[in-house]
C-alpha cells in the first residue's frame, strides 16, 4: 500500500473539483480526503494499491467547462491505513460561505417565483376578462340563433297552413 499526496493548482475551487476527485477515488477503491487549501490549491491524499494511485493522480488531471487543472505536484511515500474511506473535507468558513451563498441564490430564486406569480396573476386577469367576453358573445349568438330560427319556424308553419289550405280546397286531403 501507497500513500499519494497531490497539490494540483488551477481552476479547481467552488467548481465541483473536490466531488469529482471523491467520486474518482471511491469508484478506484481509494481511501483518504481531498480539500481546498488557502491559497486556492486543493490537496488529495489518497492511500492504495500503486497502480490505482497512478491511474487515479492521471484521472484528477481533469479539464471541463468548470474545472482546470494547471499544475498537479505528486509525492508518493508508505502509505499510514488510517482512513477508513475518501471524503472531503470541508472547512468551517467555506461551509458558512456556501449556505450564505446557497440563502443568496434562494432569495433570487424567490423573488423571481414572486415576481412571476404576479405576472400571471394579471394574464390570468386579462384570461378571466376575455373568458367573461367570449361567453357574452357566445350567449348573443345564442339569443340571434334561436331568434333566427322562431322565425324560420313561423314561417315554415304559415306556409305550411297556406298548402294545407290550398289542398283542402282543391280537394286533395
Amino acid at each position: 500500500m501507497m500513500r499519494l499526496t497531490a497539490r494540483v493548482s488551477g481552476r479547481v475551487q467552488t467548481v465541483g473539483y473536490r466531488a469529482r476527485v471523491v467520486g474518482l477515488a471511491r469508484s478506484s477503491g481509494l481511501v483518504g480526503f481531498v480539500q481546498n487549501l488557502p491559497d486556492g490549491r486543493v490537496e488529495v491524499v489518497a492511500e492504495g494499491e500503486r497502480s490505482e494511485l497512478l491511474g487515479f493522480a492521471s484521472a484528477v488531471k481533469m479539464e471541463n467547462s468548470l474545472i482546470r487543472v494547471d499544475d498537479l505536484e505528486t509525492a508518493y511515500s508508505e502509505a499510514s491505513g488510517s482512513f477508513p474511506g475518501f471524503r472531503k473535507v470541508i472547512d468551517p468558513e467555506e461551509l458558512e460561505d456556501r449556505l450564505d451563498e446557497g440563502v443568496g441564490i434562494l432569495k433570487e430564486i424567490l423573488v423571481t417565483v414572486k415576481d412571476g406569480f404576479r405576472d400571471l396573476g394579471g394574464k390570468m386577469d386579462t384570461m378571466l376578462d376575455k373568458q367573461d367576453s367570449t361567453l357574452g358573445e357566445i350567449q348573443g349568438l345564442r339569443f340571434d340563433m334561436k331568434s333566427y330560427m322562431n322565425q324560420r319556424f313561423e314561417r315554415i308553419e304559415t306556409d305550411l297552413a297556406e298548402l294545407k289550405a290550398a289542398m283542402r280546397e282543391r280537394g286533395i286531403i
